[in-house]
């Protein structure tokens, strides 16, 4: 039997999230309310003032700020419209996290998993790990000819360190989010932060396999993005072979990380099970 877990929000129902951009947040309003806001670092138990002018805050929204703290996630925890301050002693709110999340979702072993590109897209989930980036950011990629096949790791070529590092990030659930789309794979694996691993999938064999922590050479979060995918892929084939093939496309993401970020903190919506 398959258990099939819905999520609505109260609102915002009918909205499309784009996977052309690299980033998605909260689209600003017109003329949103000023307010000075206090929020909660879960990472350095803190709590702290920030301004805002962009957007139309509400308590248990995830937000990024400027700063000492930038690049941290923190929780809006109160919002304040009645005031006065001196504008440069306070830093601001410059992004909030999209955290609606609506779609049909299965069970598949430590994480959840859907065949919608709407429900789950990259753009929006790597929001949930990292900071929104600046205008002037440029990234690019490097890519050698080593491919292997994904039921044979050992065509990684990796030390038996790094192989036991990455098994226990696998292991400890660190692939917070893998997804294939066509051929095209993307995972983020959370470490001292959070890393990207981007990849190619085709007929079971991997190439062009890059991870965003700069090693020259395959490294654990790469081998535990790989444990996790050929995991997921099998229980995939078991019991949803059909929605995979109808789609191509498939998202997974660990059970408590969209639980923390689809259902805490919120004050309005639906949960179906």
């Amino acid at each position: 039997m398959a258990f099939k877990i819905g999520f609505t929000a109260a609102e915002g129902l009918d909205d499309k999230i784009s996977t052309k951009s690299t980033i998605t947040v909260k689209q600003i309003e017109s003329a949103p309310r000023r307010s000075v806001v206090q929020v909660y670092f879960a990472g350095r138990n803190m709590t702290l003032a920030y301004y805002n002018d962009r957007f139309d805050l509400r308590c248990g929204d995830i937000v990024y700020v400027d700063g000492k703290l930038e690049g941290m996630r923190g929780r809006v925890t109160e919002v304040n419209y009645n005031f006065k301050i001196k504008l440069s002693d306070y830093k601001r709110v410059i992004a909030v996290v999209d955290t609606t999340v609506n779609g049909q979702f299965f069970m598949a072993g430590s994480h959840f998993v859907t065949f919608d590109r709407d429900a789950l897209p990259v753009s929006k989930v790597l929001t949930w790990f990292k900071a929104p980036t600046g205008d002037d950011d440029e990234f690019i990629i490097g890519q050698d000819d080593t491919t292997f096949l994904l039921n044979d790791l050992k065509g990684m070529n990796v030390s038996a360190v790094i192989a036991e590092r990455g098994h226990e990030y696998y292991m400890e659930n660190k692939v917070r989010y893998i997804c294939i789309d066509g051929t095209k794979g993307y995972a983020i694996v959370e470490g001292g932060e959070s890393y990207e691993v981007e990849f190619d999938y085709l007929g079971g064999e991997i190439s062009g396999l890059v991870c965003s922590c700069f090693c020259s050479y395959n490294c654990k979060h790469e081998f535990a993005a790989m444990l996790q995918l050929k995991e997921t892929l099998e229980l995939i084939e078991k019991h949803y072979a059909a929605e995979y093939q109808r789609t191509g496309y498939f998202a997974a993401v660990t059970k408590s990380i969209l639980f923390t970020f689809a259902i805490d903190g919120k004050e309005m919506g639906r949960f179906i099970l």
